[in-house]
């Protein structure tokens, strides 16, 4: 018998939650800097849009890791065949 090997990513739930943290506190200590790139217009205007993917991205990573690392999976349904 094979040893059953633990697939739960707990290294990359604390990568992914240590990256999401110093995002959120860089943002709140940068904030002012921040509010004045967005200010100028222009292509500084896409700032929010870029930060709100970087945030989305290790965020979501980070929540994903953290339920697997609970043990909690999505269901896999399979579809039947008639």
């Amino acid at each position: 018998m094979a040893a059953q090997v633990n697939k739960r990513p707990y290294v990359q739930t604390a990568l992914f939650g240590a990256v999401s943290v110093a995002l959120y506190v860089l943002l709140l200590a940068k904030q002012d800097l921040v509010n004045e790139n967005v200010a100028k217009g222009g292509l500084f205007a896409l700032l929010p849009i870029a930060m709100a993917f970087v945030f989305s991205f290790f965020h979501g990573n980070f929540t994903g890791c953290f339920w697997s690392s609970c043990g909690i999976e999505a269901s896999k349904k399979t579809k039947e065949v008639k």
